[in-house]
């Protein structure tokens, strides 16, 4: 996709939800949110007393009744941001801890200007993990804004990628080392698999069609086209098993819930819950 680069602002920090440990909020715009990107990425203690008070009324569960308790959880009392403050949101959840003003380009891996957005050769944008047509919610503030499966990439590797499902095999892709696609589908590199697979695990829990948008789920096809559907679910499950979560990721879902969303990715906080439910 390619689209142009507007000057906004960060949204304003959010409330502290119950049983949630508080970490520094540093919410400025532009060069200034890029130059503390690196601050923010600094590690932050794990707090099992806040985990079990968010997660507490999904503890015990399993299957349907888990991904609904799930659902509810990471619905309440979100933040929605516009399609022009996800710009700044991601020049911080993205941030190059060792190249501050950088942001770090989830599939080509490479680091970049954090002020080169846009939508030209040479620039990043913002990759939607599980593609806009696959369930037709646009840019509207939604699942087309939710910063949970939007990343920065480069803008002619955003648009190879376009909205295929993911597998593996298929050919090398250019600019991005270790990527390979092919005619319905697309192989992300090994270090970043996991993250793939959590983005979209996320997305199909967090969306189930009753806030109007489309209801997300995974299947086991690749070239979904424009349903709202997404696979292929046995590989994704595979890549989440392969790529457990790192530091950088649960820095990155600490930093969305504290600072942008106040929700969480309970697939990065448990890990275990995949298979409990698929």
């Amino acid at each position: 996709m390619s689209d142009p680069a507007p000057t906004s602002t960060a949204p304003a920090p959010l409330p502290a939800r119950a049983g949630a440990i508080r970490f520094r909020r540093v919410l400025l715009p532009g060069a200034v949110a890029t130059a503390l990107a690196a601050v923010l990425l600094a590690p932050l203690p794990q707090a099992t007393a806040a985990d079990d008070a968010y997660y507490q009324d999904a503890q015990g569960k399993t299957g349907a009744p888990l991904k609904q308790a799930l659902h509810a959880i990471i619905s309440e009392d979100t933040t929605q941001l516009t399609y022009s403050q996800v710009w700044e949101a991601l020049k911080v959840t993205d941030a190059d801890p060792a190249r501050p003003g950088n942001v770090v380009l989830l599939y080509s891996g490479i680091s970049r200007s954090a002020s080169s957005n846009g939508g030209n050769t040479g620039q990043w944008n913002r990759e939607h993990v599980w593609p806009q047509s696959h369930g037709g919610f646009g840019t509207a503030p939604g699942p087309g804004t939710d910063l949970h499966h939007l990343r920065p990439e480069d803008v002619q590797v955003n648009s190879a990628r376009g909205n295929k499902d993911f597998d593996e095999g298929g050919s090398p892709v250019a600019n991005a080392p270790g990527n390979y696609t092919d005619a319905d589908s697309w192989e992300p590199r090994d270090a970043v698999k996991g993250d793939v697979a959590r983005m979209v695990f996320y997305m199909a829990v967090r969306y189930e069609g009753g806030d109007g948008f489309a209801d997300l789920e995974l299947n086991d096809t690749a070239g979904n086209g424009s349903v709202p559907y997404l696979g292929r679910l046995s590989v994704l499950k595979e890549w989440h098993e392969q790529d457990p979560p790192d530091a950088a990721e649960k820095r990155r879902n600490d930093v969305i819930f504290e600072d942008y969303q106040n929700n969480r990715n309970p697939f990065i906080d448990h890990p275990e819950w995949v298979e409990a439910i698929w």
